[in-house]
């Protein structure tokens, strides 16, 4: 084989290099103690030495370029003891990127190879199938495709007995489980009027086209190259500017700024379904400054919740498109709350997956959300149904003492006049819990309530009616299964005192503290519910009513004595925390953390939870200086239809806080031995914003009183936070505690959980009959936790 310096072009790119880096492996040549011997080693650029998929890698020569560059004529490449040629050789910003082709599934042997001095060094590269899984366990089955739908393409046939029926014509000639596809490449292009375009065939100039200015202040024609495909069984999407007389399979990178976004999404979904594409894959604002923007199906919520196999798919997703383009400068990432989440959560567990981000409308993770989500119905039926008799719930702002949320008599609850005319209490408003949450709580629990997209023109009834569409079963590779075969589940409330706060408070009497805990209950596990009634599911017949999903509830048998509580599975618990499906505070990446600020329309995006993952962050580091949170007003509200008043989102702060992070992470590859805290620019401060971006207030006090003892700052006066059913019951802002400690009730009687209430003898045997096991202590840590 020729020597590297002949095999391909060696050229310079105006692009800086942050790379991922691998573990290696090394071992010496025949000439170690050679002095003369070059000390120059492999590397890995496009993913761990031991998650590689597909058959090449991306790798580096590393040591000293001027060296590499030296020695070029002198190396060569093995490939399982066979001297092979790379397929794409460049120099970019003081590296060389070397693609190499040729591997096959399972272990591989690379070695760099000198013609004087022997074998240099050496790796083991383990690759994987470009469908998965790497380390996400055994894959869905049934699982729905949707390129059909989505890409207009057939899936390849890839089993002849089972999966998604693939056709040619109305012939169905074989079937696919993986729903994989070649990759397509289309041209698009920005009209004047401000939408994507196909480019013509002939690569004409459309008299509609517009232009776009770049970082480095070209003027170009705003055309964009899309390439789609699949990966981990899920759609990807790659965009980056291109010139329109590029070829198809030409990786143009001209017009890139070295810069990628990764664009995470929201939703909830249950799995077992390929998912949908968004616009959110040609994101224009930053693809017209000359990003590239990539995107996956598999890290959309709305197709799962699945955080393993979504972190799986976002590696895989990025090492394809370093393969295909090179390194970028910098990887970031935007995305709205599922999507605010899998930021966090996989910086958390990928370290060098992404580089910055903007969490928009974040939580923490989801699956903590579920912790007191899951009371919502509970206590509404509490005081719909349970507590009728009690006008104190007729009144709306009332509601808020136990679920804790926002509630307000300006978003009207779409099912009073229903609940009155069937003799339930109700008020004429809303808690969040009911136009932001209302059924989540089934969708994410009961096994007979979901579906996937797609599936009637996919697979017969009778297989999918097996499906057991509860958050737990998609992650049962994560949380496990029970001795029957059932997944082990989370949530838990035994002990849990609701209304604590509101009984010290004096907010509620101590007989209406004591019905509520008796008589709250539970949920079901989802090997014991029923399918949902109306108005999920018809008939709505008043026989069906159940906007509860009471009928999955664990009930008083006879409305006075105390309902059992449900006991989550502390083996789910540890898993989650020790898989990384919770956010435990542990950030490796500078943060924007913004959101539009929305508890008046009691949207689900409710404004504690930037500081729920400000608190876990705390926890962990002993400092936030990584996570900068912004808040934009939406209000005065649009309340021009009286039924859904809207939030005014007059101004998206997401592109200054691009512009912040980009300052940000000059600094820490201009400072590399800094922290990210001691890199962060004058401009990334705490702050909050009016309705048209105007700066209200910044700086290191602006929250103030939300999570420390200070007085309110300028922010969190402007911006009033609420709270949930777990931190009305005693529990911290963190919102983690899956499984709290317990201490008895004889203990909490004289260690001030009380506050001034002194129960006399008949309503201390009430508290114990109610928690025999004892109460909440969350002065103790979640004893869900492994450590705990």
């Amino acid at each position: 084989m020729a020597h590297l310096r002949s095999l391909a072009p060696v050229f310079s790119l105006s692009l800086l290099t942050l790379a991922l880096s691998g573990c290696l492996s090394s071992s010496g040549g025949s000439d170690s103690n050679d002095t003369n011997r070059p000390d120059l080693s492999l590397g890995v650029l496009s993913s761990a030495v031991d998650q590689v998929t597909g058959d090449d890698v991306l790798i580096t020569i590393e040591g000293d370029i001027d060296l590499v560059d030296a020695e070029l004529d002198n190396l060569e490449l093995w490939l399982n003891d066979t001297e092979i040629e790379p397929s794409r050789m460049v120099q970019r910003n003081g590296r060389l990127e070397v693609l190499v082709e040729g591997l096959t599934l399972g272990e591989n042997r690379l070695e760099l190879h000198h013609s004087t001095h022997g074998e240099l060094h050496s790796m083991t590269l383990t690759a994987y199938p470009e469908t998965g899984p790497v380390f996400s366990g055994p894959q869905q089955y049934p699982f729905v495709c949707s390129v059909v739908q989505q890409v207009g393409i057939q899936p390849l046939v890839d089993n002849q007995e089972a999966g998604y029926p693939v056709y040619e014509g109305e012939t169905v000639v074989g079937y696919s489980r993986d729903c994989a596809i070649e990759p397509r490449v289309e041209f698009l292009y920005m009209t004047t009027e401000g939408d994507y375009a196909p480019l013509p065939q002939d690569r004409s100039r459309p008299a509609d086209m517009t232009t776009t200015t770049l970082t480095d202040g070209r003027t170009v024609d705003f055309v964009v190259r899309r390439e789609v495909g699949t990966l981990n069984r899920f759609i990807y999407s790659f965009a980056t500017l291109a010139d329109r007389n590029d070829a198809d399979d030409a990786a143009s990178t001209d017009l890139w700024n070295g810069r990628l976004l990764y664009h995470f999404e929201g939703g909830v979904g249950i799995g077992h379904s390929q998912g949908r594409l968004s616009g959110d894959a040609l994101t224009p604002e930053v693809l017209g400054l000359g990003y590239a923007v990539i995107y996956s199906t598999g890290t959309r919520a709305s197709t799962h919740y699945n955080l393993q196999v979504g972190g799986e798919t976002a590696l895989m997703t990025k090492e394809h498109f370093v393969k295909r383009f090179g390194v970028p400068e910098y990887t970031v990432a935007i995305g709205g709350s599922g999507g605010a989440i899998q930021q966090y959560v996989y910086s958390q567990n990928h370290p060098g997956l992404i580089d910055a981000g903007v969490p928009q409308y974040s939580y923490p993770d989801m699956v903590t959300q579920t912790i007191h989500i899951g009371d919502c119905e509970l206590l509404e039926y509490f005081m719909d149904a349970t507590d009728r008799a009690n006008l104190r719930w007729q009144t709306t702002e009332n509601r808020s003492l136990l679920v804790g949320l926002n509630a307000t008599d300006d978003y009207p609850d779409p099912l009073y006049d229903t609940k009155v005319a069937l003799g339930f209490a109700s008020a004429p408003g809303s808690t969040e819990c009911i136009p932001a949450w209302r059924g989540l709580t089934p969708l994410t629990m009961n096994p007979h309530y979901g579906q996937a997209p797609y599936q009637d023109q996919m697979y017969p009834p009778e297989i999918m009616a097996d499906v057991h569409w509860t958050h737990f079963d998609d992650l049962r590779n994560v949380y496990g299964v029970d001795e029957q075969g059932e997944p082990r589940t989370l949530f838990d409330n035994v002990g849990v005192q609701y209304g604590l706060q509101p009984l010290r408070q004096g907010q509620i009497t101590p007989a209406e503290f004591l019905r509520l805990n008796a008589l709250i209950g539970g949920w079901k596990q989802p090997s014991e519910m029923v399918q949902e009634g109306s108005p999920f599911l018809p008939p709505h017949t008043p026989g069906n009513f159940d906007p509860w999903s009471s009928r999955n509830m664990n009930l008083s048998v006879d409305g006075t004595t105390p309902a059992p509580r449900t006991e989550g599975d502390p083996l789910a618990m540890n898993a989650a925390y020790a898989q990384g499906i919770v956010f435990d505070g542990q950030l490796n990446i500078p943060v924007i953390d913004w959101r539009h600020y929305l508890e008046e329309v009691l949207d689900m995006h409710n404004s504690h939870q930037s500081f729920s993952a400000r608190q876990r962050i705390l926890n962990r580091m002993g400092h936030a200086d990584n996570q900068v949170i912004w808040f934009t007003d939406a209000r005065p509200t649009d309340t021009s239809d009286p039924d859904r008043p809207r939030p005014r989102r007059n101004f998206d702060q997401t592109w200054m806080a691009l512009e912040v992070l980009d300052e940000w992470l000059t600094n820490i590859r201009e400072n590399p031995d800094l922290s990210i805290g001691e890199n962060r620019p004058a401009s990334a401060l705490d702050s909050c914003f009016n309705t048209d971006g105007s700066l209200i207030a910044e700086g290191d006090g602006v929250w103030d009183g939300i999570i420390n003892e200070q007085p309110a700052g300028a922010c969190t006066q402007q911006f009033p936070t609420y709270k949930t059913s777990r931190m009305q019951a005693g529990g911290p802002i963190e919102g983690s505690i899956f499984k709290c400690a317990l201490k008895p009730v004889s203990t909490a009687l004289v260690d001030g959980t009380y506050g001034g209430w002194v129960p006399d003898s008949g309503e201390i045997d009430q508290l114990n009959a109610i928690f025999p096991q004892g109460v909440c202590d969350y002065s103790q840590p979640d004893q869900g936790r492994p450590e705990s």
